[in-house]
Parts: C-alpha cells; sequence; structure tokens
C-alpha cells in the first residue's frame, strides 16, 4: 500500500487517475546527504522528509514525489559523506520539478524540508517564483518550525545537529540505522544574540551556515553532533513523529479547501 503513495512506483496512466484522487496535491521531499555525527547515517534529512511524506500522503490520499537526497550543507563538508549543491542550482532543480508537474495537473505543492533551517532560504525563492510564474500554490512544512509547540513537552533541548530530536525520530523510523552506542553529546555552547532554534523566543541573530573552522573543532569535539542524543527516545520519536504527520495532513486539507490559491 506504501507505494502507491510514491510518484516513481506509478504508471503514467495511474498518475493520471491519482492527481485527480489528489486534487492537485503533492508532497516534496527534500532533505541532504550529510555528516550526522557517530550515531546517525549521512542521509538522516532526506529520510526524516520521506517518513513524513509518506505517512501523511496515506491519511491524506495524495501523491508524493521522489526525494530530494541533496541540500545545502557547506558547513559539514569537514567530514566525509556529506554532498553539497549551491543553492542556485537547488533553486534551479526545484522550479523545474514544479514546472514539469505544474504541466500534468498539480497546483498545490507542500516543500518538506528535512534539512532544517539551512534548506530554507533557497526553498523560499523558488517557491515565491513557481508561484509567481506558473500560478500554483505552494507551502513550504519545516519540522523544526512546525513542532515548536510540541516539543517543549518531551524534555528535549533546542535543535542542534543529531541530537536528541532528530535521534529520536529516526530511532523510531529506522532503527535499524541508529548506533546508539556510538552517540556523543555535545552540549550547546550559547553565543551572545545568536540562536540557531526557530521557537527561541528572545532577541536573536539570523542563522548563517558555520565556518569551516567553526565545523572543524565541532567534527572534533563531537563527530558532528550539537546537542545531547542521549536523551533520545524511540517512544519520543513516535510521538514526534505523530504530531508532524498530523501537521501535514492539517496543511494539505487547509490548501484543498476552496479558494486558497
Amino acid at each position: 500500500m506504501e507505494n502507491q503513495v510514491w510518484l516513481q512506483n506509478l504508471s503514467w496512466e495511474e498518475v493520471r487517475q491519482r492527481t485527480g484522487q489528489s486534487r492537485g496535491t503533492i508532497i516534496l521531499p527534500i532533505g541532504s546527504t550529510e555528516q550526522h555525527g557517530y550515531h546517525l547515517p549521512v542521509g538522516t534529512d532526506t529520510m526524516v522528509a520521506i517518513s513524513i511524506a509518506e505517512d501523511a500522503a496515506l491519511k491524506a490520499n495524495v501523491l508524493v514525489a521522489p526525494p530530494l537526497w541533496f541540500g545545502w550543507s557547506p558547513h559539514h563538508m569537514v567530514l566525509p559523506g556529506t554532498i553539497t549543491i549551491r543553492p542556485e542550482i537547488l533553486i534551479e532543480v526545484m522550479f523545474d520539478v514544479i514546472n514539469s508537474l505544474q504541466r500534468h495537473g498539480f497546483d498545490k505543492y507542500i516543500l518538506l524540508n528535512g534539512h532544517r533551517i539551512v534548506n530554507i532560504s533557497w526553498l523560499q525563492i523558488a517557491a515565491e517564483r513557481a508561484q509567481r510564474e506558473l500560478g500554483i500554490k505552494a507551502v513550504i512544512f519545516d519540522p523544526a518550525y512546525m513542532s515548536k509547540e510540541f516539543t517543549q513537552n518531551l524534555g528535549w533541548g533546542e535543535v542542534g545537529h543529531a541530537e536528541e530530536i532528530e535521534t529520536s525520530h529516526l530511532w523510531y523510523k529506522y532503527p535499524e540505522l541508529v548506533k546508539m552506542d556510538k552517540a556523543q553529546d555535545n552540549p550547546h555552547n550559547h553565543r551572545r544574540i545568536y540562536h540557531v532554534d526557530p521557537k527561541y523566543a528572545g532577541d536573536t541573530l539570523s542563522y548563517v551556515p558555520s565556518s569551516p573552522s567553526e565545523m572543524e573543532l565541532l567534527a572534533e569535539k563531537s563527530g558532528g553532533t550539537a546537542g545531547e542524543p542521549s536523551k533520545a527516545s524511540r517512544e519520543g520519536g513516535k510521538k514526534y513523529h505523530e504530531h508532524l504527520v498530523q501537521r501535514m495532513v492539517e496543511v494539505i486539507t487547509m490548501l484543498q479547501e476552496p479558494g486558497q490559491k
């Protein structure tokens, strides 16, 4: 049954049929391939997007496009396995994906970003251009933004990298890929007037990817982890995942309401 939500698993005839059933709505999972500490796979961000997209699509009866496994990851190039694509290239790729799907009847797009706030800047540019030039509706669904009301109830710290939030989620959905015995904590070192976490309520500078020298220090200190994966739990990951899937279904329903375009 899961295969029936994925565009790449259908024939063109089935895609045409499912386009109507989906009411022109499609989810585009976008992630990255980059280091995630000693204990998580380099495909973590894309796996996050895939898992949310698939489960939400099953509930909402919409389709999911093939995932984009690459994102903007220059700061993680200090460790092997990372692949970074220039944002100007990613903008063009995303626009072409939407342009292709729009020609065949899709007019509502959820850009599901598993790569946290790093991908958002170029996704905003691609989504705005697509809306302006193609007459479609596009929204950006980011788990960090879409769980601000929820994560505070789990006793987890703030957004970092390969921390308890990502670790719990992957541990629930892909337990065979998580090596908890190798997880290494690296508690957040707060900098003056600067926070990465979208839910931080205080004054803060906007996010800029870390410099190579900063990331080299992180790699040496913790193998690339920023946060405390030792606080992770599969049960917490289950609750977190279910919250995000529910929110995704709500977004799909909202997009499909009359007069939303």
